[in-house]
């Protein structure tokens, strides 16, 4: 509880929750995948005997930690974001990225979105839920990624699907004037969803029903969060070779994310000078704007650099940064706390947002910056838009 008044007192007003897969135990096949169990029994179980929570490892941890996770952080007055980290099928040792894009581990996906959007409706631990992110990070080929298009559009139909059964207004859906007062009774009568659900929406929640009646998702109407979710994916620019667009899946309220570290290439020369231009002169939120992927977050950002920078550097590094993903939905540094030990090093001094507002790189206030005039000598008059 101590990190979430921590995130409080600098202002943090969201934070994602990094989520595998495998936290929905009933998705999991057992005779090709190995993934720890437990946290599917011990979500709606007894006390735990877990005292700290560390936000950067949540999705190591189990459901009921998740859950603890969520309370402390709704009573801090942060709101969650539920982003799908590891998606069945996937994930590999030391890959982050995402693959074998099959009918279904899309289908195991979507399943997972169905359970998780029906608990951010009715179970109080996830009141503080406001959206949930369909993958974080694919291959960035789309060639790579087959079906994702199709992936994306009945992800957001799964999420207003069982937000239409528990009679939530959705912008641009007509509301269910008949809904059941238990959920996983309404989540059962998929069959009778209007026509802009297809066929594998329905099967996707009735094959998530059981789930929820397994955690004991038996709340009445009351408890409902009325208020619909909105739908998150990493924007279209993420990926090359002609992808699909997210904009295109979007029904309700909707939201994009970018993720920019310069320490692994490919960005700007290895030098501040470089650095400062290319920051101070980035188009992203522009260039997606242009593709409908508006609003536009950054949700993934750190102090990483691929030379040894100095205290002098890291304080402009960051002003820069946070000046131009302000211009935006906002950001989230990636890591709030890291270690400090003698086997992470010196890692904390770029990677830790609490290190580095000890060390005077960040401003207690992430609103405010050490030098609003930063990029002043960096600015180009015309910039072309970003290819990187």
């Amino acid at each position: 509880m101590s990190s979430a008044k921590s995130k409080l007192k600098f202002f943090f007003p969201a934070l994602p929750a990094q989520l595998g897969y495998w936290i929905v135990e009933d998705l999991v096949d057992r005779k090709t995948e190995f993934y720890p169990k437990g946290g599917l029994d011990q979500l709606v179980s007894a006390s735990s005997s877990l005292r700290h929570w560390r936000p950067a490892m949540c999705s190591r941890l189990p459901f009921l930690f998740q859950r603890r996770g969520l309370k402390q952080l709704s009573k801090a007055g942060i709101v969650a974001i539920l982003d799908h980290h590891a998606l069945p099928g996937v994930q590999t040792s030391q890959q982050m990225f995402t693959g074998r894009h099959t009918q279904y581990n899309y289908h195991r996906a979507l399943m997972w979105t169905a359970v998780m959007t029906a608990l951010s409706h009715v179970d109080p631990a996830f009141s503080n839920v406001v959206s949930i992110e369909a993958v974080n990070e694919p291959a960035m080929d789309a060639n790579q990624t087959p079906g994702h298009g199709d992936f994306q559009k009945n992800f957001v139909l799964v999420v207003r699907a069982v937000e239409y059964l528990l009679g939530i207004p959705v912008p641009g859906l007509k509301t269910n004037a008949e809904v059941n007062s238990n959920v996983t009774v309404a989540l059962g009568l998929a069959a009778d969803l209007p026509p802009i659900f297809p066929t594998e929406v329905r099967s996707v929640i009735a094959d998530a029903t059981p789930i929820l009646s397994k955690l004991g998702v038996q709340f009445s109407s009351p408890n409902i969060q009325a208020e619909p979710l909105v739908t998150n994916f990493m924007d279209i620019n993420w990926q090359y070779n002609k992808p699909a667009n997210p904009a295109d899946a979007a029904l309700g309220p909707q939201i994009y994310d970018n993720h920019l570290y310069y320490s692994y290439g490919g960005v700007a020369d290895a030098n501040e000078n470089a650095y400062l231009t290319s920051i101070c002169n980035l188009k992203r939120i522009e260039t997606d704007a242009a593709l409908r992927n508006s609003p536009l977050y950054f949700g993934e950002w750190a102090l990483p650099t691929q030379f040894q920078a100095s205290d002098a550097f890291l304080r402009k590094w960051a002003d820069a940064q946070k000046r131009a993903y302000s211009r935006g939905a906002g950001w989230i540094f990636w890591n709030f706390k890291v270690e400090i030990s003698s086997l992470a090093g010196d890692l904390a001094r770029q990677w830790s947002y609490l290190e580095g507002v000890k060390r005077g790189y960040l401003t207690k206030d992430p609103s405010k910056l050490l030098d609003p005039r930063v990029c002043d000598s960096y600015v180009k008059s015309s910039v072309a838009a970003e290819s990187d």
